[in-house]
């Protein structure tokens, strides 16, 4: 698949996704393998210490790693999450998050991903990752 073709297949199906929409989650970069997906931190995302919720944590991270799965995945396919695991590091502190997802290994049917979550504080480049997760994608017929 070319970059362009990927990144628009990419592209729309992440504009498809309500939840996506809904906690304010932005398509940022889309690569052969890897893709990130950054969210500004809200407290309408907050749980009660005033941290950014493991769910939207977990959500911004699991996109993340289905994308990159996507990205080589084979034509005519769409990927689903089978299963992962996460590791949340520390308090996810922050003023933004960035999920980082990046295949490991893709196989004919399952692709292995990894993920991380950084925390900026501030605008500069800074970050603490808060959160670790590897996950299965599944490559089902469209």
């Amino acid at each position: 698949m070319s970059d362009l073709y990927t990144h628009e297949r990419i592209a729309k199906s992440f504009a498809a996704q309500g939840l996506m929409a809904t906690i304010g989650a932005r398509l940022v970069r889309v690569e052969e393998g890897e893709v990130h997906i950054e969210l500004p931190f809200s407290l309408t995302l907050s749980q009660q210490r005033g941290y950014l919720h493991a769910g939207a944590t977990t959500s911004i991270v699991d996109t993340a790693c289905g994308y990159a799965a996507l990205t080589q995945a084979p034509p005519g396919f769409d990927v689903v999450t089978a299963e992962f695991k996460l590791n949340l590091l520390r308090p996810a502190l922050g003023q933004r998050f960035l999920a980082v997802g990046r295949v490991v290994n893709a196989g004919r049917l399952l692709t292995v991903c990894t993920g991380e979550v950084r925390a900026f504080a501030e605008a500069g480049e800074g970050y603490k990752v808060v959160a670790l997760m590897q996950a299965t994608i599944v490559n089902v017929a469209e």
